[in-house]
């Protein structure tokens, strides 16, 4: 269906207007929302919504413009002005992801559902040609993820495994998004099913604290082994991290003429456990003599 823009966008009732069907980004009552509410009170809509057409109906699917809409109708006005598209539901889809891809902050749940959008899209288009030079294996899949990278400069698997995080419960792609959980965490955990997860989520809140990138791919791997239950959760989720482990810091200062100034950290390393090594058994020494 090819798509025609009007040369000006025409009024259309803000009851008309519908949300996109599987819209990504979250659209939140903030303080940038009640400043956007309060520009579009004295200054009404300056930058246009852009919108389809909907069959057997008289209302319109919103492509961009979604925080616009909403401060719209926070602001009481019954008409926004908007540039109808008479577009498919695939086509549309695309263009909403990429008049998102360069906004300033976008929180990986929102990349998550925005690149499997795009990506479904593109599916259901058919094959397209990749130039960035990628080795891609061909499926409609890689290529799909492929042609999303080159716009966004990762790679296909980058995309990908964005996408394997809308496999996990909300509760921990909020915990995503607040940074609790890391990326790479969140992937691995993405292979779980929903009480799995609910299990990981569950030691989260008991334990006061978050699974390492080790101990997500150990849930992991027992998961696809068929050997993951909330108890080896637990086990796996109450292990000592390498991070929390308590560190011994002395200042060289007091080490200041005691050791050689000419050697490298680790012949001071080396030095200081033999010093202690050594001090070790003359204490060892001197209780045996007693």
């Amino acid at each position: 269906m090819k798509s025609t823009k009007p040369k000006a966008p025409v009024m259309i009732p803000v009851e008309k207007l519908v949300p996109f069907d599987g819209h990504p980004y979250k659209v939140l009552d903030d303080d940038s929302m009640n400043d956007l509410t309060e520009s579009v009170q004295d200054n009404g809509i300056m930058e246009p919504l852009t919108v389809r057409p909907l069959e057997d109906t008289d209302n319109y699917e919103i492509i961009s413009g979604h925080r616009r809409y909403h401060a719209a109708k926070k602001a009481g006005l019954r008409d926004v002005p908007a540039f109808i598209r008479a577009v498919s539901r695939d086509e549309a889809a695309i263009m909403l992801v990429d008049s998102n891809l360069h906004r300033e902050r976008i929180l990986p749940s929102e990349k998550a559902f925005a690149y499997k959008l795009k990506a479904e899209a593109l599916n259901h288009q058919g094959k397209r040609e990749i130039t960035s030079g990628q080795l891609v294996p061909k499926s409609d899949d890689n290529r799909a993820t492929a042609q999303i990278g080159e716009q966004t400069g990762e790679s296909y698997k980058t995309v990908q495994r964005y996408i394997r995080l809308t496999n996990l419960i909300p509760e921990l792609l909020d915990m995503m998004d607040e940074g609790m959980i890391a990326f790479s965490v969140g992937v691995e955990l993405s292979f779980l099913n929903d009480e799995r997860q609910y299990d990981v989520l569950n030691a989260c809140e008991e334990n006061d604290n978050t699974p390492s990138y080790a101990q997500a791919v150990r849930m992991h791997k027992a998961y696809t082994a068929g050997e993951l239950d909330r108890d080896g959760i637990d086990a796996i989720m109450c292990e000592e991290k390498a991070n929390q482990r308590e560190k011994v810091t002395i200042p060289l200062d007091r080490l200041k003429g005691k050791i050689p100034g000419s050697y490298t950290v680790q012949q001071q390393q080396d030095y200081i456990v033999k010093a202690v090594d050594h001090y070790h058994r003359y204490l060892q020494y001197q209780r045996e003599a007693r």
